[in-house]
């Protein structure tokens, strides 16, 4: 995928993961810098948008019938971006900044999970599915936290950011 303008911090790697995390970074850096404006809110609309258009990716990718991640997998990851949608709608109505903190933690614990690897190297593989191939399917991918006992507000569900595999094209 060709580098989109203007993003000089986007990763090199063609890995799905990175990506993912990457535009969940990105995304949350632009909620935090438009909470630094309050006085202007066209930052603050256009980085919930870009949000909303993010997880509106996450969501359609486990809609799809040859999504490979587990059931149970596909359906948190359903409800917690049920939950982007209305905390972003919620901002997009009254343009709070001092309320966007849940989606910045939400987005950064994810692109966290994303960006950790396995101590051995090997990808991890959820039980009943399948290795990757050399062409992975396009289902977003949700690591495991490092703590899973360790939640904080604004993290995904327990169970939640279990692994899968998954390739998409994120634009912003």
């Amino acid at each position: 995928m060709k580098p989109s303008a203007g993003y000089t911090n986007r990763p090199a790697s063609d890995n799905p993961r990175d990506i993912e995390a990457w535009g969940l970074t990105e995304a949350a850096r632009r909620l935090m810098l438009a909470a630094q404006t309050p006085e202007n809110p066209e930052p603050l609309r256009q980085a919930l948008s870009l949000n909303q258009r993010l997880w509106t990716i996450f969501q359609s990718s486990m809609a799809e019938p040859d999504c490979p991640l587990p059931k149970e997998l596909r359906e948190k990851i359903l409800v917690l971006s049920l939950i982007v949608d209305r905390q972003t709608f919620e901002r997009l109505g009254d343009l709070d900044v001092t309320k966007l903190q849940s989606l910045i933690d939400i987005n950064r614990n994810i692109a966290a999970g994303l960006s950790q690897r396995p101590a051995d190297g090997t990808a991890s593989v959820p039980a009943g599915m399948a290795a990757p191939t050399a062409t992975p399917p396009r289902a977003p991918m949700m690591a495991p936290p490092a703590n899973p006992g360790a939640q904080r507000p604004g993290m995904a569900p327990a169970g939640m950011a279990s692994g899968g595999v998954g390739k998409f094209n994120i634009s912003i």
